[in-house]
Parts: C-alpha cells; structure tokens; sequence
C-alpha cells in the first residue's frame, strides 16, 4: 500500500510516499481502509509531535470502512464506516484502536468525517472535561479560524455559551459569524483585553482557548474573569514561555491547563471518548454542528496541502482525500 512518511530535523521536515506492506490489525485494533484524512499542524512542526530521528508514517485522524477486525474486537463488521484517531492516517490503510473508534453519522461526507476525530475530541477536552463550560459563559478562542478554534465555536455555542474569536484576518471573522460567533476581534498579537472586557461589560472571559502561543499568554490571563479557566492548546507563533501574573493567578482563583496527548497512555486517551460519542456526536449527527471542510486536496498533494495549512490561509480543516488503492 502507499503511506506517507516523514523525516524530522530541528530546523524542518521532509515527506517521502513509501510502498509497505498492508499492516495487521492486532488484539483490540481494526484495519480501516481511508478515504479520508485530517491534517493537523502539529504533527508537521520541527521538534513537535514527531522528535528529530527516524523517519515515520504520519497522519493522525481519519474516517474509512473497517476492512479487519483484530483478537477481542466486538461490534463492528466489514465495511462498516468509523472515523478515529489513529496512527499512519495518510496511507491506504491505517490501524485503529477499537475503543476509538467512532460510527459516521449518516449526514456527514467522508472528507466531514475525517474533519472530527483528534480536533473535536480536543475540543472537547477543553471545552468540557477539563473546562467544565456552562450555558451562558463568555469564551474566549484566540485563532479562532483555526480547526480546533471553529470545533471550539461552534460547540460552545452549541452548549449555550457566548463566543469572541480574535484572527488576523477580518474577512475569516466575517465568515466566522455564520457560525454563531458574537464578537470578532481582528487581531494576531495580544492587545484584545479592552475589547473583550468591553464585549462582555467589565466580566472577562469565563473559558479561553489559546491556540496561538506564548505571545498572547499574559493578555489572556488578563481578560480572565473570576474563577475563569485557561486551555493552551498550541503555540503556531512559536512562542513557548511567558510570564504568569501570579496575583491575578491567585486573587482571582485562576485554573491554567494544558490541552495534549502526547504524554498519555492508551488508556488515558480514550477516557474521553464515551463522553464525546454521548454529549456532542447526536449533535453532529443531528446536523446542530457540522465541521467545516476549508479545502480537500487529493492524495498525492500532501505537500500542496501542508503549504497551503503552513501560510493560514485556511479556516477550519484542510483534509486529504481520494486514498488510491492497488488493489
């Protein structure tokens, strides 16, 4: 089958489209066939998900039909159409943990499918298991346009929340108000504090998503209201560190945390899975949120696609798609 690997550096990495072989599904996986791939562009960043040293196969989130069912795996069958996280996505063929594994509503396309698995199970993470977000609160999403930025729009206003989104660019704002946002700031730095305190009149944001970096830290700390919480969930400016104002830290009783799979165990990823497939998928199937696919490349434009993610052109996911198979 064709899978896509890549070599990592310090300074960048490298593509490469190998032929290997078919993998088999071991105890508790399912060998998907994709027809659909998300990117994510933390999988693509020197020093970031993939460390400096051997090449590997990459792609994180799919959507496909089971195509094999490994020892102990119940409930699914051939052909049946799932999505997941899995590792390997952007080949022919892909493994899958079955406790991953995620029914297709019937509304949603395959390149729609794909669009959910890692982004909206962040999402959710953020919004939910940790952020504990509540009808009525102010959330905060710095890059808003970005895949986990529109999933974290359109399922907190789903929740009964009230959303201000900043991006550099007004025209995504523009686009983004479609989708329920109340607030667009127009901004790629942090100097939003007066707008957001302005917006929400003197309260602050109850719930921030920072998914830009370290440049903006200090100025969401800042517009956090009482007992307000704080997900970072990426740093695209390449910014890691930033002071912490501990006064407000403490004074206002300020929850900081941080929004990764890259240290947890199998088990710790899949603790979220249940809860994700019984509170926000019967929403996505009921059409109430619908990922927003900014554009579809096909298989062999992996390059083309990462270019396209790595100058922010986008607003929601771009995904690969149209997987050939030789078979």
């Amino acid at each position: 089958m064709q899978s896509y690997w890549m070599q990592t550096t310090e300074s960048g990495a490298a593509l490469e489209l190998r032929d290997v072989a078919i993998p088999e599904p071991g105890p508790g996986q399912l060998l998907v066939r994709v027809r659909a791939a998300g990117l994510n562009r933390g999988e693509f960043l020197a020093g970031g998900i993939h460390k400096p040293g051997a090449a590997k196969a990459i792609g994180m989130e799919a959507a496909g039909e089971v195509a094999g069912l490994g020892a102990g795996v119940n409930g699914f069958a051939a052909g049946d159409r799932i999505m997941g996280r899995m590792t390997g996505a952007f080949s022919e063929y892909a493994l899958l943990d079955a406790r991953e594994a995620m029914a297709v509503p019937a509304c949603l396309s395959w390149e729609e499918a794909a669009s959910v698995p890692l982004t909206f199970l962040v999402m959710y993470d953020m919004l939910v298991s940790q952020g504990r977000l509540r009808p009525g609160e102010w959330v905060l999403i710095t890059g808003a346009s970005s895949g986990v930025g529109v999933a974290s729009l359109q399922t907190a206003k789903a929740l009964g929340a009230k959303v201000i989104g900043t991006s550099g660019s007004a025209d995504k704002l523009e686009r983004l108000q479609s989708l329920g946002l109340d607030v667009g700031i127009c901004t790629r730095s942090g100097d939003f504090y007066d707008r957001v305190m302005q917006a929400t009149e003197g309260h602050g944001a109850d719930l921030v998503v920072n998914t830009v970096g370290g440049t903006v830290f200090a100025d969401c700390i800042r517009t956090m209201a009482f007992q307000a919480r704080l997900a970072t969930v990426g740093y695209v400016d390449g910014v890691t560190t930033s002071e912490i104002d501990l006064a407000a830290l403490h004074a206002k009783r300020l929850t900081l945390f941080g929004v990764s799979n890259k240290l947890r165990n199998a088990e710790q990823r899949v603790e979220g899975v249940p809860g994700f497939i019984a509170d926000v998928l019967p929403l996505i199937g009921a059409g109430k949120i619908r990922p927003v696919v900014d554009r579809i490349f096909s298989f062999d434009q992996l390059e083309a696609a990462k270019a396209h993610m790595e100058a922010n052109r986008h607003l929601g996911k771009i995904v690969l798609a149209g997987v050939p198979s030789k078979q």
